[in-house]
């Protein structure tokens, strides 16, 4: 695999800069490939001092901070087609589509932009009229309410991709999870997710050395158990149906590393089955391989936070043969994992996905409702900049990121990021003080152009295929009502709580202090029918 260039400093190489600082990663064994992470701090010598300043950027014009006009202006996708059987708006054959969810940070999380959420989805299947394999990278708080808005129903949504478990990339797994069977899903659901971090407690602390499990299969355990009301609760409506496929059928299937099982008693096949499968973040791998639709899905780890973060690598091969990858970072600060799986051994990548925040400047004058820039002394940028040591990519830092990146992605998109017409703009000088990009629309690729960047706001569609990649936005009205449910055609299993053959919606509650339809002398007191 080509490795990414050299950044020197003071004349030396990266790798030089990474010896004795004790932070580099061990190797990274992706599909049988070493990847040499060099991920660390550079050591005491090297110095900053000679960077330019940032770009001056204007934070005076108070209409740029109120609307992302480079959104507005791309074309239409209308997710309701009603000249599918299933209302999906078709794919092209060999088409990839990527649609964010959610897209912004935490704190950050406001009316036009909900927490992180990406879904792909590719092919089209004529007979079944639904994508060829479809996917959900993280689920953030509130994009639930973008899924139902883009016509992506909750039975579409069996194979989620968690990069790590902070509360902004998995709080609506709950909703998923436990009204997946109202809209459809009657199948499990399945979490894919890093294992447990390893780190022990602190010496200080009550418990010095203690070591939480903090994996992905501890934390279904512990969600499986919390909703148990509520599973119970909807169990008087059917939650399966016959002829779902062996746990080794899904194993051999699917290409997983273990056997998949439920974490707790449900039924094999029950859509409240939640199964996590378990990402060995330390070494990378491949976490999915189906050779029947064609899609690979490889993880990496990156730095973020604590140690169990994970990106991932999508590989598609088409109908036609040919191969179409995304990059899917997640948060991270700025590392070397990225940059190589991004060259993915001088092939590049159609689409990379990649984290970028604000400075901390920025994020506290924003938060502070500030008219202008706060000292970098100000304890509110310092805490900022906290924050950012531990989990980000500033925008800067990302500008330098993708200039080690040979081949240029097709197209890199910035995410998690706050957008309107003033952060974007200062956004863009501080990316080009590193690397030679441009947003706009598409250009011929003959090799003179340079690499296309767009920042994802909720609801932008991209569309990605050999020959173009384009950007759309999703038209969809503030009171849709629903997704459209699309109900499986196998034959359901009968309902937990039944009764003479059907699913029995008192068994669990006591009726007697309900008021009737009808009183005891026949008078009606309100319709049956709901009317």
């Amino acid at each position: 695999m080509n490795k990414s260039k050299k950044a020197e400093s003071d004349g030396l190489t990266r790798r030089d800069l990474l010896k004795g600082s004790g932070m580099a990663l061990g190797g990274l064994a992706l599909g049988g490939v070493l990847v040499g992470s060099r991920a660390g701090k550079v050591n005491a010598q090297v110095k900053c001092s000679d960077c330019p300043p940032g770009p001056a950027c204007n934070w005076t014009d108070y209409a740029a901070s109120q609307r992302y006009s480079y959104f507005e202006t791309l074309k239409p996708f209308y997710p309701f087609n009603k000249h599918t059987e299933t209302n999906i708006t078709p794919l092209g054959r060999n088409e990839m589509r990527i649609t964010f969810m959610g897209s912004v940070i935490p704190v950050n999380m406001r009316k036009a932009q909900q927490l992180m959420s990406v879904f792909v989805e590719v092919g089209w299947d004529k007979d079944k009229q639904m994508p060829m394999d479809q996917f959900v990278f993280d689920c953030g708080a509130g994009v639930v309410t973008n899924y139902n808005a883009m016509n992506v129903n909750l039975g579409r949504m069996n194979k989620l991709f968690i990069n790590h478990l902070h509360g902004d990339h998995m709080s609506d797994l709950t909703y998923i999870y436990c009204f997946g069977p109202s809209q459809g899903r009657t199948s499990p659901l399945y979490v894919f997710g890093p294992k447990k971090s390893g780190i022990t407690s602190p010496d200080y602390q009550k418990n010095p050395g203690k070591e939480y499990d903090d994996g992905t299969k501890a934390f279904c355990e512990n969600l499986r158990r919390a909703c148990r009301w509520h599973t119970e609760s909807f169990s008087f409506q059917t939650t399966m149906y016959e002829g779902y496929p062996a746990q080794h059928d899904i194993q051999e299937a699917w290409g997983l590393k273990d056997l998949p099982a439920p974490v707790e008693d449900d039924p094999w096949g029950d859509a409240y089955c939640m199964v996590p499968v378990e990402l060995d973040w330390e070494n990378g791998g491949v976490a999915y391989d189906n050779p029947t639709t064609g899609v690979k899905i490889s993880y990496f780890p990156v730095i973020h936070c604590r140690k169990g973060s994970v990106g991932y690598k999508l590989d598609w091969k088409t109908p036609r043969g040919e191969t179409l990858s995304m990059i899917y970072s997640s948060d991270t600060k700025p590392e070397y994992n990225c940059v190589d799986q991004s060259i993915n051994g001088g092939k590049g990548v159609d689409v990379l996905i990649h984290e970028m925040i604000v400075p901390a400047q920025v994020w506290t004058m924003k938060m502070g409702h500030l008219d202008s820039l706060p000292s970098l002394t100000d304890p509110g940028v310092q805490w900022m900049t906290m924050i950012q040591n531990s989990s980000h990519s500033p925008q800067g830092a990302f500008g330098y990121l993708l200039s080690l990146i040979e081949p240029r992605p097709r197209l890199t998109v910035a995410t998690h990021f706050p957008v309107a017409d003033d952060t974007v703009a200062c956004a863009m000088k501080s990316v080009k003080e590193h690397c030679n990009v441009y947003q706009g629309r598409p250009r011929l690729e003959d090799g003179k152009n340079p690499a296309r960047i767009t920042w994802s706001t909720d609801l932008m569609v991209i569309q990605v295929t050999k020959e173009k990649i384009v950007e759309l936005r999703g038209e969809v009205s503030d009171y849709e009502f629903s997704a459209t449910v699309n109900l499986p055609k196998e034959t359901p299993v009968l309902a937990k709580y039944n009764k003479n053959g059907k699913g029995d919606p008192y068994a669990q509650i006591d009726p007697n202090e309900q008021i009737p339809s009808c009183d005891e002398n026949g008078k009606c007191n309100y319709r049956e029918d709901g009317y």
